[in-house]
């Protein structure tokens, strides 16, 4: 729900690339397409976990809030959290941040160009991608403020 059309249409011609040179039981890809998607719905979900659920689920999958940080406006929040499935690969790459400086509820989301409501309308966000820039530095930016 949250890809674009172009990107879900490339996404899908390498997935078919890979299945047709692997070769994987056609349930195998279900299985993978069913809990790819559904982990990616979950943790873009607007879901407030009970502080105790949220700890516990993070050490296993990414859970919203731990997911949320990764669209903060701040450049070291932003370049953090970047799974949606498996927290292992931010805490072993040293992505990951379990909280926003200033908290869920101040935090600032979205990018800057696009953050009006007619920006939120369907036809504005399929043309974003070809507006440039969507910010104004590169991702993975090394900074001292770690």
């Amino acid at each position: 729900m949250r890809f674009h059309p172009i990107e879900i249409v490339l996404s899908m011609g390498i997935k078919l690339a890979m299945v047709l040179v692997l070769g994987p039981p056609a349930v195998a890809v279900l299985i993978f397409e069913v809990l790819l998607n559904a982990t990616a719905m979950f943790n873009h979900s607007n879901v407030r976990l009970p502080l105790m659920v949220d700890r516990v689920l993070r050490l296993v999958v990414v859970t919203p809030d731990m997911h949320r940080v990764h669209h903060s406006i701040l450049p070291q929040e932003t370049n953090s959290n970047f799974g949606f499935n498996l927290p292992w690969w931010d805490r072993l790459l040293g992505t990951y941040r379990a909280q926003p400086a200033a908290g869920h509820d101040a935090m600032t989301i979205g990018i800057e160009q696009f953050r009006t409501p007619r920006d939120l309308w369907l036809d504005r966000m399929l043309v974003q991608p070809a507006k440039g820039p969507a910010s104004g530095y590169p991702i993975n930016r090394e900074t001292n403020d770690k």
